[in-house]
């Protein structure tokens, strides 16, 4: 039987990833709404210890997990271990006496516990000696009502503000200067602050780089030239040569030759790997994981979809997909400085042709938004169970590259 999970980042005040929520489903009856929360939940478990598990979902960060009313009085939490989870109390749950002893309970024994979509009752107040993170839906909550949240609280200094479906940088700001310690949305992949752009010579050479290999037939020789002419990048260059995932036989011995050892395709990645880290400088990591995730999401639709589209092309959408926020700039401005065609332009800029479909897929499954992905698969002609492992492959491969820098 196959699992399937989305993830949504959570970011500190810094905007470095704290953790992330799970939001999955097991089966294909399960993927879509109108199924039973307390089946969600234990089906969930049973996912994470006999599939993915979560060391595979959140790289090492703790995982933020739905716990129904029934689910806590019956101990679920405790199948999963402390140091990796957060016990996220849905709204739906009743505060009680027997609620509050199971909350007492697991935290007596390690677990940081999360009021979900917090809309204040008195009876929660019971509640707070014991919570660790109040998460306030910042897209729903009026200001009134964060106000009266954050009156509530102050007694508690145990108590930390998580905003949800914050989705711009100036409602991030917002967030932050009333408290809010954690973030949770996609704020940080829209830009801060539109601005001209000019690059730097590292940036520079990454997209001659980038010119060269995107042409039908790229100079090896040039592209050599390129990276000899500057060292961090032929560092960088040798040392993804020396990775594992590569099956070397014989020694590096120059840079000709771990070009020449990559092959195009590998050799596309890799510069492409190179260029959205270069231009996410400063930026969340998550940030950067998200793009190459997109990137290689759209990699493997086109080979599903075997209508004769490059790969390639179709990697590099993915990946440019977020470079506005990276530079804080303008798509349409940025797309005018770099040397891809124009049908990728369009693609990105006016989100036209079966590329841009791609795009939108994938960033359907970031939000797991299950309706519309099935209805984006059948449109398409997916199957959607193919497209779901798809896209968790796509996380982990991205995650997996991005420790390569």
């Amino acid at each position: 039987m196959s699992f399937y999970a989305a993830r949504q980042p959570i970011l500190n005040r810094d905007k470095s990833l704290f953790a992330y929520e799970l939001l999955f489903r097991q089966s294909l009856e399960n993927v879509f709404p109108k199924i039973n929360d307390n089946q969600a939940t234990a089906k969930l478990i049973e996912g994470l210890q006999f599939n993915l598990g979560l060391e595979t979902l959140t790289q090492g960060t703790l995982a933020f997990i739905n716990f129904t009313h029934d689910t806590l009085l019956n101990g679920y939490p405790l199948l999963l271990p402390k140091e990796q989870i957060v016990v996220e109390i849905l709204e739906t749950a009743k505060p009680g006496k027997r609620l509050l002893q199971a909350c007492v309970e697991l935290k007596e024994k390690g677990y940081i516990l999360a009021l979900d979509d917090y809309e204040h009752d008195p009876l929660w107040r019971h509640f707070f000696p014991y919570i660790d993170i109040i998460k306030i839906d910042y897209a729903l909550s009026s200001e009134d009502q964060i106000k009266q949240i954050l009156e509530e609280v102050k007694p508690y200094p145990n108590i930390k503000l998580l905003a949800e479906k914050v989705e711009t940088y100036t409602e991030y700001q917002h967030a932050l200067e009333i408290g809010c310690e954690y973030f949770q949305g996609y704020f940080f992949s829209k830009p801060e602050v539109i601005k001209s752009i000019s690059f730097q010579p590292s940036q520079l050479s990454l997209v001659n780089l980038m010119a060269e290999v995107c042409k039908p037939e790229p100079n090896i020789e040039k592209i050599s030239i390129i990276f000899a002419g500057d060292v961090e990048l032929s560092f960088k260059l040798l040392r993804y040569a020396q990775s594992p995932i590569f099956k070397r036989v014989a020694k590096i011995e120059s840079l000709k030759q771990a070009i020449t050892m990559f092959g195009l395709l590998e050799l596309k990645r890799f510069i492409s790997l190179l260029f959205t880290a270069q231009f996410s400088h400063g930026k969340p990591q998550e940030l950067t994981v998200m793009a190459l995730a997109r990137a290689r999401f759209c990699e493997q639709m086109v080979k599903m979809d075997k209508q004769g589209a490059d790969p390639s092309s179709a990697f590099l959408i993915g990946l440019l997909s977020l470079i506005d926020a990276m530079v804080d700039t303008n798509i349409a401005e940025l797309m005018e400085k770099l040397p891809i065609a124009q049908a990728l332009k369009d693609a990105l800029i006016k989100r036209q042709g079966k590329l841009a479909e791609y795009l939108a897929l994938c960033e359907l499954l970031e939000a797991a938004d299950w309706c519309n992905v099935e209805t984006y698969c059948q449109a398409l002609d997916f199957n959607l169970d193919h497209v779901l492992a798809r896209f968790q492959q796509s996380l982990q491969w991205a995650s997996e590259r991005i420790k390569l820098l």
